[in-house]
């Protein structure tokens, strides 16, 4: 065993956050869909949504059995919104291909529309025990700081990152060993002022032992919304999921008046399959 996993797993046991999606009674669903909203997302954020959603949609064939604007609409506020609709779209392939139940292999999990690699990874960990390599950005960030010694990862997961990772997956526990790296990650090596007195490795965190140098390597970019397009996406999304049924052009040009800005946004959002051009010059949720 690496010297990581005592001290983690035990600062787990003594620190988990009751969440819905991680304890024994969460469905391999539940984990699914927590996965795919908390991608970029808060877990303050998120659990409303979550529980409201699990109400409406306890199985896939529950989501499947629904128009995929409803999951759009459902959605509300977490953001990129697209989300909604690749979830949806991997329910009816859960439906079509699995029964109805949620498969528990990495591959015929990263098979499903709209799950990458650590989707797979997740949920084959999470809700089937399964032996993977969980890398979200919180766990990059962990090893990066307790075995690299760097203060971030490179922007992009690196062979020899995943590598690492795969080696450090404990033969026992190794999901709750994946969750409990995520957790330090989210509540204690955190991005910006760590923690680090709270930290159950801080001496032997390779980057805490050496001074916290700060960190060399290509610029990391934040995220801006103010002004943005994703704002004006926003903006005019905000409109048709308040609205019953379709709404009029004009209702989008109050939402947001700079023309240009309006009608590029409105466009990618018919492009992505958010919204729908009805007749009479109205937009609606995708049927």
């Amino acid at each position: 065993m690496s010297d990581l996993h005592e001290p983690i797993l035990r600062w787990y046991d003594e620190h988990a956050r009751d969440l819905p999606w991680r304890g024994p009674g969460a469905t391999p669903w539940a984990v699914m869909v927590s996965e795919f909203m908390l991608q970029q997302t808060p877990v303050a954020r998120v659990l409303p949504v979550f529980e409201s959603w699990m109400s409406t949609w306890p199985t896939p064939a529950a989501l499947a059995g629904s128009p995929s604007g409803e999951a759009v609409r459902a959605w509300g506020r977490l953001g990129y919104p697209r989300r909604a609709l690749r979830l949806h779209a991997a329910a009816l392939a859960i439906v079509e291909r699995h029964a109805g139940e949620v498969p528990a292999s990495y591959d015929d999990l990263i098979a499903l529309p709209g799950v990458g690699d650590y989707t797979a990874s997740a949920i084959a960990s999470f809700a089937f025990g399964g032996r993977h390599a969980v890398l979200d950005t919180n766990v990059r960030r962990v090893f990066a700081r307790a075995v690299a010694g760097g203060e971030f990862p490179a922007p992009a997961v690196t062979k020899a990152e995943r590598v690492l990772a795969e080696s450090l997956v404990p033969e026992e526990q190794p999901a709750t060993w994946a969750v409990a790296v995520m957790e330090l990650g989210a509540l204690v090596c955190t991005a910006a002022n760590p923690s680090c007195p709270q930290c159950p490795i801080q001496d032997q965190c390779a980057w805490n032992t050496s001074g916290r140098p700060a960190y060399d390597g290509p610029p990391r970019r934040g995220q801006a919304w103010a002004g943005t397009d994703r704002m004006v996406r926003g903006r005019l999304m905000a409109v048709l999921r308040d609205a019953e049924g379709s709404v009029s052009r004009d209702r989008l040009e109050a939402a947001w008046s700079e023309p240009v800005q309006r009608e590029r946004a409105l466009k990618s959002l018919i492009a992505d399959g958010l919204l729908v051009e009805t007749a009479g010059d109205r937009y609606a949720l995708p049927g």
